[in-house]
């Protein structure tokens, strides 16, 4: 059974980043890229995983060359479907952990903003940040999205009451680390397991980000809020986005890498 296939063919990711709650992390990605792009003369991007084309059409729409590989063909149509023929963009179907299409060092920019979210071994993992490594030039930047542990133990194993059905399937571990399968579509990690694959491959750390840190415990505050205190909102997420002593309970991370 493809699990990630059927999720994906009923799940409205574009919705999620659409809406209100899901724009903090969404408006905090671009910042980044943007960064990442800053000083670069005609970058090249490539975004794997690409899903619906929330990140790619967009840079592409603002004249980005930009490659995007996704997976999932459904997505794939979804997001062709956004162009019109104009933009520098090529999508493609293919995998994060073989990019064999891909030449070495040919971007500026690589984007894996959903492979880690369905990838269940460290193996695999590896091999997708090795092949995100070798299509990225030297000194290129590799933004590596996450989702993380804590906000699923608090919201869904607390949150929810599922403590005693996940104890009896065996899905949590004795330091309260969520066990996931292909079956539950998600991933978690810790900050610290994002370090110790970093610590495998050429690259250096220039910073981890929450993407979106407090914002998914009060979604229905932050959908409710009226434009200014969305913007306020916003400016008090910036300005903690970075502190290392609350990126852990983010339900999303942003690692920033430079290939060295």
């Amino acid at each position: 059974m493809n699990y990630l296939e059927d999720f994906y063919k009923e799940y409205d990711e574009e919705g999620r980043l659409l809406s209100r709650h899901g724009q903090v992390e969404y408006l905090t990605t671009m910042k980044y890229i943007r960064a990442c792009l800053a000083g670069v003369s005609d970058p090249n991007i490539v975004e794997v995983g690409a899903g619906t084309g929330r990140y790619s059409v967009t840079l592409a729409k603002q004249g980005y060359r930009v490659t995007a590989v996704e997976l999932i063909a459904h997505n794939l149509e979804l997001l062709k479907a956004k162009l019109d023929g104009s933009e520098p963009l090529t999508a493609i179907q293919g995998n994060a952990m073989d990019l064999s299409a891909l030449p070495d060092g040919a971007y500026d920019l690589t984007m894996l903003l959903g492979p880690m979210y369905h990838l269940y071994t460290r193996a695999d993992k590896l091999k997708a940040l090795t092949e995100a490594v070798r299509v990225t030039r030297t000194g290129g930047h590799i933004l590596v999205a996450y989702c993380m542990n804590e906000p699923t133990v608090i919201q869904y194993v607390f949150g929810l009451n599922k403590l005693h059905e996940l104890m009896k399937l065996k899905m949590l571990t004795p330091d309260w680390h969520c066990v996931s399968e292909p079956k539950e579509i998600f991933e978690l990690v810790r900050t610290e397991d994002i370090a110790s694959l970093d610590a495998e491959i050429p690259v250096k750390r220039i910073k981890l980000v929450a993407t979106d840190g407090a914002t998914n415990y009060k979604r229905e505050y932050i959908d409710a809020m009226d434009d200014e205190t969305f913007a306020k909102w916003m400016d008090y997420h910036f300005a903690i986005c970075e502190r290392s002593d609350l990126i852990g309970a983010s339900h999303h991370t942003l690692d920033i890498l430079q290939k060295l």
